[in-house]
């Protein structure tokens, strides 16, 4: 499939996809509890030294990458929608991704000429776009879409029906939604997350260019993160408040098991070890935002805009009290604000695992930025932890006034290859 197998249209398809495509959730903004540190997308935590641009992350494991990795700085996200019955084809597709995903994420190009050895008459192997640039951190994350296994009329394309997970689920409808089905869902996934952005949007270049006819682009979406250079601490929003405080942490193995990675006896055994990824894109009406006061915008998420502490009082790593009373009797920290729905003391412990990144994307007809956030989520199971609490945001969250979800997906993300002699889904389209 690399080589001769890459078309022009597919080329142009996706240097000409939109960059402005899955859409967030209010989890993704400012969680409401205080973690054990910052989590992944925030970049710091208990035990998480900086990466330098020379950082490499072994591609092999038993996990993916990009999942509990400390988050990188930029993001470059693809769905495909794939063109082919074949399930060869899809097999043939997987490993070839996961050997180029091995190279690009050791800092090397793709393919045995790479971009400058084929010869004068030989289409090069590798673009060269990440030619003299080291790895930056990159990692690579592949998924598949519900529709791998059962197409909206019914047809078992792969022969794969039957082992599709019962906790990978359809993402429903939520209140508030304005969904375009043309920037959702998606056959395949593919996440490039690095410290430089040309680094991690060569990777998604390179693995489209690689799928040839057998995939298409769906969609795309850009992001930048916290900057590698930046000041400890945890970063903010495009709403310029903390973003991330009570996010589960890089070193929360107890949590991970709980709430990230897929267990024994959970489902089919090709997930084990894998996890699932829910997708939106958050629009922020920017300009609304920055016309409200201080105090209305603190008591839209229940926080200090300054140090981020609850408004119940302390600082930020102090647990919000959500019994505090004011003078008057009312609530310090509304019910209503984005910090009481998300808390996980307010919804039985729940926790999800996200990576969050920022977008800007110019302005609309009118003038106004096109900006917010692009919210990815990591959950053990769809059903008892992502559905239920972005239903329970999305029908109070006082911060909705200022948001427009635009587009949902779900991917399931098996585990990670453990050899060379292996590649990403092969439990599943090997069984």
């Amino acid at each position: 499939m690399s080589g001769t197998a890459v078309t022009r249209r597919t080329m142009l398809g996706f240097i000409g996809a939109s960059a402005a495509l899955v859409a967030g959730t209010g989890t993704a903004l400012a969680h409401g509890d205080p973690g054990r540190g910052r989590g992944p997308g925030l970049g710091d935590g208990p035990g998480v030294q900086p990466r330098s641009s020379s950082t490499v992350i072994p591609f092999d494991g038993p996990h993916q990458q990009g999942i509990i990795t400390p988050g990188q700085a930029h993001l470059s996200f693809a769905a495909l929608d794939l063109t082919t019955t074949s399930k060869a084809a899809l097999i043939a597709l997987m490993r070839e991704w996961t050997t180029a995903s091995r190279s690009l994420t050791a800092g090397r190009p793709v393919g045995r000429t790479g971009a400058v050895a084929g010869g004068p008459d030989a289409v090069p192997e590798d673009t060269g776009v990440g030619l003299d640039l080291p790895a930056s951190g990159l990692t690579v994350t592949l998924g598949f879409g519900q529709s791998l296994f059962r197409t909206g009329s019914g047809a078992d394309r792969f022969g794969l029906a039957s082992q599709r997970p019962e906790s990978f689920v359809d993402l429903p409808a939520f209140p508030g939604d304005r969904l375009d089905r043309a920037i959702s869902h998606g056959d395949l996934c593919i996440q490039a997350c690095a410290d430089d952005p040309q680094v991690a949007h060569h990777a998604v270049r390179t693995l489209v260019r690689i799928a040839g006819d057998v995939a298409r682009v769906r969609w795309t979406q850009s992001g930048f993160g916290k900057s590698p250079t930046a000041p400890p601490g945890t970063p903010r929003n495009l709403f310029g408040f903390k973003d991330g405080t009570a996010n589960i942490g890089s070193d929360e193995t107890t949590a991970h098991d709980r709430w990230v990675w897929v267990q024994p006896g959970d489902g089919p055994a090709w997930m084990t070890g894998g996890t699932y990824l829910a997708a939106r894109r958050i629009e922020m009406t920017l300009e609304q935002w920055d016309e409200e006061t201080l105090a209305d915008q603190e008591q839209t998420f229940g926080r200090t805009k300054g140090n981020g502490a609850p408004l119940s009082g302390g600082d930020e790593r102090t647990p919000p009290n959500f019994a505090a009373r004011r003078v008057d009797g009312r609530p310090m920290i509304d019910p209503k604000s984005h910090v009481s729905l998300a808390s996980p003391a307010n919804n039985d412990g729940l926790r999800i695992l996200r990576r969050g990144y920022n977008f800007l994307e110019g302005t609309d007809a009118e003038g106004m930025q096109v900006g917010g956030l692009f919210f990815i989520g990591f959950n053990r199971d769809l059903r008892t932890q992502f559905i239920p609490l972005q239903r329970r945001l999305s029908s109070s969250d006082a911060l909705n006034e200022y948001l427009r979800y635009r587009s949902s997906a779900a991917f399931a993300i098996p585990p990670g290859v453990r050899s060379a002699g292996e590649y990403v889904g092969q439990g599943l389209l090997e069984s």
